[in-house]
């Protein structure tokens, strides 16, 4: 999933859209045809119909596939599942392993013989070649962030006493695994910054074990918490924290099982974790799901629960005074899971929310706690859709999405702006952290043509100076970042972005969409070095903002989710369409490109209109809407999507399932599928069954192929290496098929 924060799916990036900154039988292999396509020339711009000049390479044959006579009677429909076999796990089932080693051979000698691969492999690594800095979090005197010199696989965490201080590296992740799939996940210091707590991810897996070290010695403590999953680290004083974890899966389950009866526990700094004591917890709703926070004065704890990745949330209070965790008193402010609660920060008795209750596109509000609990409205619902907020200093940082655009403003704690923050570039901005007392804010800002840079903002003068700017390979004024809106097939207008060089400007080329329009998530304008050797080789990038997201609110979002989900895909389908119709792209020069939700999305509409993209790259795909909800996260998306034991719900989802509606007799386009043999979010069977599938319909001539990472997951966590290895088959694989020429 992109990058987001819902349960069991992913993180919600905290992003600003900013417009204005202060600065059946195996299919068998064929040979290309040779029909004329559009070749566009990355030296001069130029693009003109002729035959294909590339070499044409011949196709694998596909390894053969087991096909079952499994049919079962559902809903008054018989519907065949014929490679269910593919659901077992590759790590414990040597048929599946065996099946994805061959179809991995098969790919990857396809893949290495597509022309310029070695130099789209060169490319992304010197853009990847830049200095990395994230935004650096205050505790106490010290300060700590991430730093990568370039092409390190990970990050390096470093701390330094005040801003001038001398830096010295506190974790550095790259020794911890040979093959660089160990990853520092998460990272919170204490609130003097004595200690720092830290989570580990492991080839990529959503499971987590989270250590401690000490700051002024350098030594990792013995703590390991393990199971964790979606969790927040809040610390409470110095002596432990609250984490959120799962019960252990029982052993070879830990890749597929469902997961049910998430916690919050208490740790002691210094105790084995068999010591930790039991906070919060629904045993008789195993469903739901519970994570903490604590206010920046350390007296509260707020419990948020959630039932699935809609944004409706139960919040509890907890009362820190009482001493050790068996003491602490419970208070309940809203149980009934009817409106979205995002706690903002507290000190004393006063908490600031943003809250979609008598507000669906949100407002700020503020309980009072000095008496009997009151809420008053801090800053009132506006046409603009409030998406964060933070308590910094004596100030309040809101962030608002305006029509696909994004402003920041700042305002005391009663709720009246001081000042706005405008930013004069389409692009993103995050972060503005910190803690009420703080005398500065940090941001960063970034968008398809720059890498984030981050500055600091003195908030009693509003005075911002850069922090970290990265030294670039290339030159960002060299490339045209525009949005445009465009009609769907009901007529509702929906936004792209659209980037490309300033010399492809009239001129179509090769294009790559990209798109996601689920789960209530906003994709905004960010910087990709894999994008980037794209748009560098002179094809075009194209990102649209489809329903179903949260780019505009609740109403966007209920309008392509459930029964409305054909929403995302017509949005989809008709910015192809307009790609086309505008002469952004030639027709036969349109690339398909989407992860996760994204993934079922790029499977939906190839089925639905094979004609329109001449190729494909769905990644980490939900490509069986019958059976999703059976495994790890997958409960969690009912909302969503709808529940398969429903028939209302059975027969919309089985309307648009990409494994249940490939149509053979029909010219397909190129479809590279990839996935990773570690993802416990969309476990892979959902891409292996989609594969075979397709290799086994009669749909032209064209590749149908699956790339299988090893010892990765979802995407986050990935090293370096294996970013750039995956975003060269990926890109070499659609250029090749759209005609855009990757040879210097």
């Amino acid at each position: 999933m992109e990058r987001a924060e819902r349960t069991g799916w992913g993180r919600r990036p905290l992003a600003l859209l900013v417009a204005g900154a202060l600065l059946a039988p195996v299919a068998p292999a064929r040979a290309e045809s040779s029909d004329a396509s559009v070749i566009h020339d990355a030296k001069d711009g130029a693009a003109q119909s002729a035959p294909l000049a590339l070499p044409r390479l011949s196709l694998p044959p596909y390894p053969p596939t087991q096909r079952d006579a499994l049919v079962e009677r559902v809903f008054g429909e018989d519907v065949a599942d014929p490679y269910r076999w593919l659901e077992q796990d590759v790590r414990s089932s040597p048929q599946v392993a065996q099946w994805v080693a061959r179809q991995n051979a098969a790919s990857a000698g396809y893949l290495a013989r597509l022309p310029g691969r070695d130099a789209m492999a060169a490319r992304i690594r010197t853009l990847f070649d830049y200095e990395r800095i994230s935004l650096p979090r205050r505790a106490g005197k010290s300060y700590f962030y991430l730093r990568n010199p370039g092409l390190q696989n990970q990050p390096v965490l470093h701390v330094r006493k005040g801003l001038a201080g001398e830096e010295r590296a506190l974790l550095d992740p790259n020794g911890w695994s040979k093959d660089g799939t160990a990853a520092l996940d998460s990272w919170v210091p204490s609130p003097n910054g004595r200690w720092l707590a830290y989570s580990v991810q492991e080839g990529g897996s959503d499971w987590r074990t989270i250590g401690v070290v000490d700051v002024r010695s350098g030594r990792v403590l013995e703590d390991r918490l393990a199971w964790a999953n979606d969790t927040q680290i809040a610390w409470v004083g110095e002596e432990g924290l609250l984490y959120s974890r799962f019960p252990a899966p029982a052993p070879g389950e830990e890749y597929r099982a469902p997961t049910f009866n998430k916690a919050v526990w208490y740790h002691r700094i210094g105790t084995p974790q068999e010591q930790d004591r039991l906070v919060y917890a629904t045993p008789e709703h195993p469903e739901w799901g519970h994570k903490a926070a604590v206010t920046a004065d350390g007296r509260w704890a707020v419990i948020s629960s959630e039932i699935g990745t809609q944004p409706r949330r139960a919040i509890h209070l907890i009362d820190l005074r009482g001493g050790r965790p068996e003491s602490w008193n419970n208070a309940t402010l809203a149980a009934d899971f009817d409106h979205d609660w995002k706690f903002v920060d507290g000190f004393g008795d006063r908490l600031w929310f943003i809250t979609n209750d008598g507000a669906p596109r949100y407002r700020l509000v503020q309980l009072d706690l000095s008496g009997a609990p009151t809420w008053k409205v801090v800053v009132p619902e506006r046409t603009e859709t409030l998406a964060a907020g933070n308590v910094v200093g004596d100030r309040i940082v809101l962030s608002y999405l305006r029509d696909g655009a994004s402003v920041a403003v700042i305002t005391d704690l009663k709720g009246r702006p001081s000042r706005a923050i405008t930013l004069n570039d389409i692009g993103s901005a995050t972060g503005f952290g910190g803690r009420p007392g703080d005398p500065e804010t940090f941001y960063q800002f970034a968008s398809f043509n720059r890498p984030p840079t981050v500055y600091r903002m003195d908030l009693a003068s509003g005075t911002v100076t850069p922090f970290a700017a990265p030294k670039l390979a290339f030159d960002p004024d060299d490339y045209l970042v525009e949005q445009r809106t465009y009609p769907s097939k009901d007529g509702t207008k929906v936004p792209i972005y659209i980037v490309r060089k300033k010399s492809l400007a009239g001129k179509p080329a090769p294009t790559l969409l990209y798109g996601y329009g689920g789960f209530d998530i906003a994709l905004t304008p960010g910087f990709s070095p894999v994008r980037m050797a794209w748009l560098e080789s002179g094809g075009v990038f194209a990102l649209a903002n489809i329903r179903g997201g949260g780019e505009f609110g609740r109403e966007w979002h209920d309008a392509g989710r459930l029964n409305r989900k054909q929403n995302s895909f017509d949005d989809f389908i008709a910015a192809g369409e307009f790609l086309i119709r505008e002469g952004i792209t030639p027709k036969g020069g349109l690339a398909v490109q989407g992860g996760s939700n994204g993934g079922l999305l790029v499977g939906a509409v190839v089925n639905q209109r094979p004609d329109l993209f001449a190729a494909a790259n769905p990644d980490v795909g939900v490509m069986d809407m019958l059976r999703f909800d059976r495994f790890t996260a997958g409960r969690y998306w009912v909302e969503d999507y709808g529940r398969p034991e429903r028939e209302s719900d059975w027969k919309v989802l089985r309307a648009y399932s990409p494994y249940h509606n490939i149509r053979g007799g029909v010219d397909y386009p190129a479809v590279l599928v990839t996935t990773a043999d570690t993802d416990d979010r969309v476990v892979p069977a959902h891409s292996f069954k989609y594969v075979a599938a397709l290799q086994a319909a009669a749909i032209g001539d064209r590749p149908h192929l699956l790339r299988v990472d090893s010892n990765a997951g979802h995407g986050t966590g990935k090293p370096v290496d294996k970013v750039i290895a995956g975003g060269a088959d990926v890109l070499s694989f659609l250029a090749y098929w759209t005609g855009l020429n990757l040879q210097p």
